[in-house]
């Protein structure tokens, strides 16, 4: 792919936009694979370039929600291995499997989110996390297994449902949450980062370039949630959860 002014400066667009959002609740992906297949990338070229520009995105965001203390540390000790686990097998699964059936599912999960947040009006506004029991953990670590699967799998929307899971079944609010959900997305992007990379799927020169201006994305998104709390964080969450939705569904009649 030819790097001049326009394209670099395409990217860098697309890519800042797409770190800020991604950088709270999730959805990035919506805006930056969009983008790079826009440029004539084959799709698993895409998939790999993105998971690069998104492991520097994911990892600024991270940075800045744990020095504000904006996460819990002993959960994410026990879940980060658990979402790298995931997002490898995704990874080595996409490889080899149709993504339409997946789609389906993804659509009818969203959807579900999208309207149990927008009806539930105090929905992730008050911290209600009591400690953790044998039942929030025996469901969190599968769930955030296949979470990190789907990641490594296809992708769009993996923040928006790590976020979910935190606050439906933790009971953290929507800020501790989306602290969480960028680290263990950082997980998930490194894990499938790594499989595209050793199968010769990422584009690095692209991927460096949309990735610097995911890192200043990323850390004005994060920064922002922690000084804005969950009036800014929620609404961006439903905007993106629909706007997703609307796209996949988008892509699902007409592709």
């Amino acid at each position: 792919m030819e790097m001049d002014l326009s394209t670099i400066l395409f990217l860098a667009l697309f890519g800042f936009v797409a770190a800020f959002i991604d950088s709270t609740v999730g959805g990035g992906g919506l805006i930056s694979l969009p983008a790079l297949l826009g440029l004539g990338m084959p799709p698993y070229l895409a998939l790999g370039t993105n998971k690069l520009a998104g492991t520097i995105s994911s990892a600024t965001s991270s940075i800045t929600f744990i020095r504000s203390g904006k996460f819990d540390k002993k959960l994410m000790y026990m879940l980060f291995p658990v979402s790298l686990i995931g997002a490898y097998f995704g990874a080595k699964t996409v490889l080899f499997v149709p993504q339409e059936l997946l789609k389906v599912l993804v659509i009818i999960m969203m959807a579900l989110i999208f309207v149990y947040t927008l009806f539930n009006k105090r929905f992730g506004e008050v911290a209600n996390f009591k400690g953790y029991t044998k039942f929030t953990l025996s469901v969190g670590i599968p769930f955030t297994f296949l979470i990190g699967f789907y990641d490594g799998f296809f992708g769009p929307g993996t923040g928006s449902f790590f976020v979910f899971l935190m606050v439906l079944l933790f009971g953290y609010d929507f800020v501790i949450a989306a602290g969480n959900g960028r680290i263990l997305n950082l997980a998930s992007n490194i894990a499938a980062l790594t499989v595209f990379t050793l199968e010769g799927k990422v584009v690095f020169v692209t991927g460096l370039v949309m990735g610097v201006a995911m890192l200043l994305g990323a850390s004005l998104g994060a920064r922002m949630a922690i000084k804005t709390g969950v009036r800014y964080v929620r609404p961006l969450f439903l905007i993106v959860s629909i706007t997703l939705i609307t796209k996949m569904v988008y892509e699902l009649i007409f592709s």
